[in-house]
C-alpha cells in the first residue's frame, strides 16, 4: 500500500507541475486521493469490526475500527469534490475569457 500512496503522490507532483491547467486539477485530485488513502492506511482499518461500543458496556467486546480516520475521510472525499466542482468551472471560464490552457500564455494576457 506504501507503493500505492508514493505512486499516486509522485503522479499528483509530476501533474501539479505541467503547465497545463486541467492537468493541474487533475493532479490536485490525485493528491487529495493519495492523502485519502494515506489516512486510511495509517488508520490500520480492520474488516468487520465497525466502531460501535455494544449498549450499557465500558469497552468493545473485540477489536474496533477507529472512527475518526473515517469521519476525516469522509469529509476529505466532501470537500475534495466541492474544490473540484469549483476547480472545473474556474477553469471552463478561464478558458472562455483567456482561449489558451497553458497557463505561461495566460499570464502574458495580464496587460
Amino acid at each position: 500500500m506504501a507503493f500505492v500512496v508514493g505512486g499516486l503522490y509522485a503522479a499528483a507532483i509530476y501533474m501539479i507541475l505541467r503547465r497545463s491547467i486541467v492537468k493541474l486539477v487533475i493532479g490536485l485530485v490525485l493528491l487529495s486521493n493519495a492523502a485519502n488513502l494515506l489516512i486510511f492506511t495509517l488508520a490500520d482499518m480492520s474488516r468487520g469490526a465497525p466502531p460501535l461500543v455494544p449498549l450499557g458496556a465500558l469497552q468493545p467486546a473485540g477489536a474496533v475500527a477507529d472512527p475518526l480516520a473515517q469521519a476525516l475521510i469522509l469529509t476529505a472525499i466532501v470537500i475534495g469534490f466541492g474544490v473540484l466542482a469549483f476547480a472545473v468551472v474556474l477553469i471552463h471560464r478561464a478558458y472562455e475569457v483567456v482561449g489558451v490552457d497553458d497557463m505561461d500564455k495566460m499570464k502574458d494576457t495580464d496587460t
